[in-house]
C-alpha cells in the first residue's frame, strides 16, 4: 500500500469511525431510556418496550455489518485511486490542482 493510499484509507476509516461512534452512543442511549422505564407496569409501555429492544437488537446487527462493508468499501477505493493515479499521473495532478483552485476560491470567499 503506498503513500496516497494510506491517506484516503485513512480518512476515509477516521469518518466511519466516528459516524460508528455517534451511532453506537445513540444505541446506548436508547438503552438506558428502556430500562428506565423497565419498572412500569402499563401495557402500552411494555409492548413499545419490547419493540424498542428489538429494534435495537436488529441495529446492533446491522451498524456491525456497516462497518464491515463499509471498511471493505474504502479498502477498494484506496486501491482504485491508487491504480488510477499510478496509471494517469498528469491527469491526476491537474485533477488534484483544480480542485485545490476550487477549494481555494470557496475558501477566500467565505
Amino acid at each position: 500500500m503506498n503513500k496516497l493510499d494510506k491517506v484516503i484509507t485513512k480518512a476515509s476509516t477516521t469518518v466511519s469511525k466516528q459516524l460508528i461512534g455517534d451511532y453506537k452512543a445513540l444505541i446506548a442511549d436508547a438503552e438506558d431510556l428502556i430500562e428506565a422505564t423497565e419498572g412500569h407496569v402499563d401495557d402500552a409501555i411494555k409492548t413499545i418496550r419490547s419493540k424498542a429492544l428489538k429494534t435495537l437488537a436488529g441495529a446492533k446487527k446491522g451498524i456491525a455489518d456497516f462497518e464491515d462493508v463499509l471498511t471493505d468499501k474504502a479498502k477498494a477505493a484506496a486501491k482504485g485511486t491508487d491504480h488510477f493515479v499510478h496509471g494517469h499521473p498528469w491527469e491526476s495532478a491537474g485533477l488534484a490542482a483544480g480542485l485545490g483552485l476550487i477549494i481555494g476560491l470557496i475558501i477566500r470567499r467565505s
